[in-house]
């Protein structure tokens, strides 16, 4: 599995690229499987102090996590599609080869209310010291939709310098872009089938809407970083014990 041209030359324009097919249905299903396994045992032991950072702030009928971290690092069913051969040469198409993937997140975005995720910069939370070389790659464990809130790009954002961002008070770990100034940006909807991946440089603008439809629209993104790209501006801690060479 390689990228054509055509591809490349869009990545590299609009900051962004969708490869559909990259996993199996099957393989989804049992990715999803098990991180709802996971989930359930994480969320019945999640201390209180921690439910605002990990639980689902949106309108839903019930306590649903909103996101797990690592579970590359936990899970060998997401270590193998991390690693997985497929993935991974992809990514080298896209920052070259030697990667290291330092950070892993399940999204569970349930139906009927799962909340949106707001306009924000990855580079701004990882703090690169090369903001060329980290990819992201969204693999949608299920079809993700406008309805239940696929990925939105702003085309081209990468080029230029990123923007402020700010957290709410109660939500230290939630930076994103003001909204005076995300409210002038125009963004553009990005589906994903199945078993397919959506890849975004780290300076790409990207949010999420909320889950209004009656399925679920979970994914796993996974943050690779080209050789000796370390952290040193990071917004947030990373644990660099789960940092996992890959190729």
């Amino acid at each position: 599995m390689g990228l054509a041209e055509v591809e490349r030359r869009f990545y590299a324009a609009a900051g962004h690229l969708t490869v559909p097919a990259v996993f199996t249905a099957a393989e989804m299903d049992a990715a999803i499987a098990d991180a709802e396994a996971w989930g359930e045992t994480f969320l019945a032991h999640l201390a209180p102090e921690q439910r605002r950072w990990y639980v689902d702030g949106g309108v839903t009928a019930r306590t649903v996590l909103r996101k797990l971290d690592n579970p590359h690092a936990a899970r060998p069913v997401f270590r193998a599609l991390a690693t997985d051969p497929r993935l991974v040469s992809l990514v080298e198409e896209i920052i070259g080869p030697g990667v290291t993937l330092s950070f892993s997140q399940i999204f569970f975005k349930p139906p009927e209310g799962g909340g949106p995720k707001p306009m924000h910069q990855d580079n701004v939370y990882f703090g690169p010291d090369d903001p060329e070389r980290l990819v992201t790659a969204w693999v949608a464990l299920d079809t993700a939709t406008v309805d239940n809130g696929c990925l939105a790009f702003g085309h081209g954002s990468h080029r230029r310098p990123l923007l402020p961002h700010a957290a709410p008070p109660d939500e230290p770990f939630n930076l994103q872009v003001p909204a005076e100034i995300a409210r002038g940006i125009e963004m553009t909807p990005a589906p994903v089938p199945k078993g397919g991946v959506s890849f975004h440089h780290g300076g790409t603008l990207h949010q999420s809407g909320a889950n209004r439809s009656t399925r679920w629209r979970r994914a796993v993104a996974f943050h690779y970083v080209g050789d000796g790209n370390a952290f040193t501006n990071a917004a947030l801690p990373y644990d660099e014990a789960a940092f996992l060479r890959v190729s």
